[in-house]
């Protein structure tokens, strides 16, 4: 499996634990989030991660920073992409059951690290139910 991964400076911290966890499961990781606290503009990390996912070079994305509405907005842009911004674990499971999410997109000033992983570890176990959701998914993307 291969995530690729991007942050802002809100997100530096967040983004290295969130790497070692998923290098420790030997998870191939795509960094293209800033290392830095210094102030950076965070499309320039998210549109990257959203492209790598949906020209299928990594099979999902997160993307970290303060509220997690701007990396969210910017990932949506892309077609074929699903980001769902999440809070708590069951948000992330309902992202991925019901609109598989293919990107996860944290809000670092909302939750704790140890949060993130979490999120992290509940996206990537948990699958897309199909069914009645299939429907629903099919009609996200604007024709």
């Amino acid at each position: 499996m291969t995530i690729a991964i991007g942050n802002d400076h809100a997100g530096t911290a967040y983004k290295n634990e969130v790497v070692k966890y998923l290098e420790k499961q030997g998870i191939k990781v795509i960094n293209h989030g800033t290392n830095s606290d210094d102030s950076v503009d965070y499309p320039d990390f998210v549109h990257p991660v959203a492209s790598d996912v949906s020209n299928k070079k990594a099979d999902f994305g997160i993307i970290i920073c303060g509220s997690g509405n701007g990396a969210n907005m910017t990932a949506n842009k892309h077609q074929d992409i699903r980001s769902a911004l999440c809070w708590n674990k069951e948000i992330v499971a309902l992202a991925r059951q019901h609109n598989n999410a293919n990107v996860l997109s944290i809000p670092a000033r909302f939750v704790s690290e140890n949060q993130a992983i979490d999120f992290v570890k509940v996206f990537l176990e948990t699958d897309f139910e199909g069914g009645r959701h299939q429907n629903r998914v099919d009609k996200i993307a604007c024709q």
